[in-house]
């Protein structure tokens, strides 16, 4: 855990809420206007091949609910955490960790002007980093299933004849 000091801005707002109509149209107006978080939905698609259970990947959005501003790292206390993800502060604490070792997140200690402690800063760009290596191999994927949805819709499309080993499994 890397420690640095901190100039007293807890106390900023958080940024206005931009919506555009279609999420207030799915989701209604006063949902939305109590704020939302924009994930990547690779972080999803990839949950299994980065290695996160169910509680780190959720661990991770609650995260990503803080994180407003690229220059500005989230800091959410553990008690907001566990509060949030029905958890002890302790289980927050080893999840965090577990996320740390794998490389996705860093815990940066927080320290107020007269050197008392504050909730720490996470830093998520190796998650960053994480999903940009995986975002060619799944978009190679997914380019290729739509090459192959968009070739069965083509005039004349004839499935390739399954082999006797192929008709039997």
């Amino acid at each position: 855990m890397t420690a640095i000091p901190l100039q007293e801005d807890a106390a900023k707002p958080a940024p206005t809420i931009k919506t555009n109509k279609a999420s207030a149209d799915k989701w209604g107006q006063q949902v939305i206007e109590l704020g939302f978080c924009l994930v990547p939905s690779l972080l999803l698609r990839a949950q299994q091949r980065i290695g996160l259970n169910p509680t780190q990947l959720a661990v991770l959005l609650q995260l990503c609910d803080f994180w407003w501003d690229k220059e500005r790292k989230p800091f959410p206390s553990k008690e907001t955490l566990a509060q949030r993800l029905s958890l002890s502060e302790r289980q927050v604490q080893r999840y965090v960790a577990e996320l740390e070792q794998a490389g996705l997140v860093q815990r940066i200690e927080r320290r107020s002007s007269n050197g008392g402690k504050l909730s720490n800063t996470y830093d998520l760009s190796g998650l960053v980093k994480r999903l940009q290596e995986l975002e060619p191999e799944f978009r190679e994927i997914e380019e290729s299933a739509k090459a192959a949805r968009k070739a069965v819709t083509k005039r004349g499309y004839k499935a390739a004849a399954k082999t006797g080993a192929e008709v039997s499994r």
